[in-house]
């Protein structure tokens, strides 16, 4: 069964740093492009970050751009989400997805990906 699995949220104080992890089991996702959303209750899906299946090309939100930085390894296909400067806005359940159409670069909207993984929860107090 292909999956994805998030990790690493968590409480910081505002100014903090965490690193979210997206471990992929069941199937290879070198030929995916990946990406980071976020979300509230009672608010839509964000876009954060996307990545291009061949780690060349990347694309941020303005929200989180020069301060969250999204990599991945696919050796272990594992997936990363670096965030620093961390603002109380950025409390959010996050979300990891692969995109369904393969060979792309990075995707923003949410309806290119198929796969989800089930969120880690990240607060950030002020």
């Amino acid at each position: 069964q292909v999956r994805l699995v998030e990790s690493g949220g968590g409480l910081v104080q505002a100014g903090g740093s965490l690193r979210l992890s997206c471990a992929a089991s069941g199937g290879s996702f070198r030929t995916s492009a990946m990406g980071w959303f976020r979300q509230t209750p009672g608010k839509e899906r964000e876009f954060v970050a996307a990545i291009g299946f061949d780690d060349s090309t990347t694309r941020y939100a303005d929200s989180v751009k020069g301060r969250f930085t999204i990599s991945r390894d696919d050796t272990r296909n594992t997936l990363y989400l670096r965030m620093t400067n961390l603002k109380p806005d950025d409390t959010a359940l996050y979300y990891c997805a692969a995109a369904g159409r393969l060979g792309t670069g990075p995707l923003t909207r949410a309806f290119d990906y198929y796969l989800w993984g089930q969120g880690t929860q990240v607060t950030v107090s002020s």
